[in-house]
């Protein structure tokens, strides 16, 4: 059982703020993502696109923005639990809570607080007859640990900075690595794109273009992946890994159960503190919904820093907190 002061739903970035908000006011948080790496869509889908509305940052790169905020919690010593998806949240008599996660994973906090984007983000899986039976045999949506990997043979999807990213890297960890997209031009950034035709130029991995992965076939686990080009023409690779990486599906998922007032997928809040129907809960960045809201970062900021005075309420009830500016007295550490 993992014991904090604030369990974090969502490691995006208005949730790595909110531990930098809460550790201000000397509170432990602790972190949980069904994402395997903290930032979010700035990590998974965009690390590296151009911010342009970010007070003090004419322009920052998505992933340069998570790393910053990563170093700026340092002082706090925040604990993550990633790749596991919260699945309950029970109340105990005391009004505290345990969060929950898919893998079992157990939380004991005194407040929840949900922070998770558009939801909980789901991979699109392609349209393959016979996908599920190999999901955890060979099909993996997202690479948590490379190593893994290691001496395979493996069989990548997509055409984004993921794919493109992870084509790179596991380059050279894979014994064998293919690259399979539909189309004839990348979406990912340039340098990773022209990085991987140097890569196939040089024989280190095969991309295979203007082509789909059609099917999948193994006797109880993956052992080939069937391609077919454009001209109709398939082609039957040997693979022990088939990774499809066609981007993230956001669904608010579970939380949908937990008794909270929810109004076209997103949670309602009171916008005083951003606390939600369910005392002790509070649901701050795109995931909630008030009279006026835009769905931005710098307003999941603002959120965090209200959010973060009454959660040091509820957990130190005989306290009064009286604001210290950072100016004056820096940034404190746990």
């Amino acid at each position: 059982m993992i014991t904090t002061d604030i369990c974090i739903i969502g490691a995006g970035p208005v949730g790595l703020f909110a531990v930098f908000e809460a550790g201000l006011l000397k509170l432990r948080c602790h972190v949980v993502d069904a994402i395997a790496q903290p930032g979010g869509q700035l990590s998974e889908i965009y690390p590296k696109k151009p911010i342009y509305d970010i007070p003090g940052f004419p322009e920052v790169l998505a992933g340069d923005l998570v790393n910053n905020l990563m170093k700026q919690i340092e002082p706090f010593k925040p604990t993550f639990t990633l790749g596991e998806r919260v699945e309950h949240l029970h109340k105990q008599e005391d009004k505290s809570f345990i969060v929950e996660t898919v893998a079992g994973t157990k939380i004991a906090c005194k407040v929840v607080v949900i922070a998770a984007g558009l939801g909980s983000f789901e991979p699109r899986k392609p349209a393959l007859e016979n996908l599920e039976q190999f999901e955890g045999k060979g099909v993996n949506y997202m690479v948590i640990d490379p190593e893994k990997f290691r001496g395979k043979r493996v069989v990548i999807a997509g055409g984004g900075d993921s794919a493109l990213d992870w084509s790179i890297f596991l380059t050279g960890v894979a014994s064998e690595l293919t690259l399979v997209h539909r189309g004839s031009s990348f979406r990912g950034a340039p340098e990773s794109a022209e990085k991987v035709v140097t890569l196939t130029e040089e024989g280190q991995m095969r991309l295979l273009l203007k082509s789909n992965v059609t099917a999948l076939n193994g006797n109880g686990v993956l052992q080939k992946v069937t391609v077919e080009s454009e001209d109709k023409s398939s082609t039957e690779i040997e693979a022990d890994y088939f990774i499809p990486l066609f981007g993230l599906v956001p669904k608010l998922g579970p939380i949908e159960n937990w008794g909270l007032e929810v109004e076209k997928g997103a949670i309602v809040v009171n916008t005083f503190d951003y606390s939600t129907n369910v005392p002790g809960v509070f649901a701050i960045g795109d995931i909630n919904t008030y009279p006026g809201k835009l769905k931005l970062i710098l307003c999941g900021f603002h959120e965090a820093a209200l959010m973060a005075q009454s959660a040091y309420s509820i957990i130190n009830p005989d306290k009064k907190y009286v604001l210290k500016y950072t100016t004056v007295n820096g940034v404190p550490t746990l």
